[in-house]
């Protein structure tokens, strides 16, 4: 069955280039972010991967960690992250999970859970489904999924973008409107009255529908 947002995000065991880990020991209270990788040394990912080096404190300011995976091996794992490091212009300091069982691609709905084999003799090509972003709260829920073709870089400043929104709109009762980003007013919950959005935004808000009120970001 494949996952879905509110999912809990399956927990597992893997080796890394930081060394083994429980994903949600690893999680601990943080937000998480698991992007995926059909194989090493392909130029799309090469400068994902490098992208993510550089702007990873963007990901830690908003507690959120960073760890990748790819369906190759460890020891391929090292020499492609010299290439990453070259390209990108950033030590990558996040680990890189080597899943040559296939078995977290498989768990997380990239392959179907009948897929056999290992790594050994795939292609990206046959790997194309492993291009996924999954954005995990510290409930262990999915937040976010998002599944790019081999050819198109993936956006991971949107990626931050729909983390701010995700962390606000989860500590206030507030959603973001389309193309929000930080500071852009936001709308007001449908599930509050009007009488009680008065105690909450005491400077008031603009009523563009009967069922559509925004107003100035709230501090969270």
């Amino acid at each position: 069955m494949s996952l879905r947002i509110n999912d809990l995000a399956p927990n597992f065991q893997a080796e890394t280039t930081q060394g083994p880990i429980d994903f949600y020991d690893w999680m601990g209270e943080s937000w998480a972010i698991l992007f995926s990788h059909p194989k090493d040394f392909t130029p799309v990912c090469t400068t994902e991967l490098g992208y993510m080096a550089k702007i990873q404190p963007e990901f830690e300011k908003r507690n959120t960690k960073i760890l990748g995976i790819s369906i190759d091996s460890l020891e391929e794992h090292r020499d492609w992250l010299k290439d990453v490091e070259r390209v990108g212009g950033s030590p990558v300091n996040y680990p890189l999970i080597a899943d040559t069982s296939l078995q977290i691609a498989k768990l997380y709905s990239m392959f179907p859970a009948d897929e056999m084999g290992t790594h050994e003799g795939r292609t990206a090509a046959t790997n194309a489904t492993v291009r996924s972003v999954f954005v995990v709260g510290p409930d262990r829920r999915i937040k976010l999924i998002l599944t790019y073709p081999m050819t198109t870089g993936r956006n991971f400043d949107e990626v931050l973008r729909v983390i701010d929104s995700i962390q606000l709109t989860t500590a206030c009762q507030v959603a973001t409107p389309v193309n929000w980003k930080q500071g852009d007013d936001v709308i007001i919950s449908p599930t509050i009255t009007d009488e009680e959005a008065k105690e909450i935004y005491p400077e008031g808000w603009t009523t563009e529908t009967s069922y559509l009120r925004t107003v100035k970001q709230p501090k969270h």
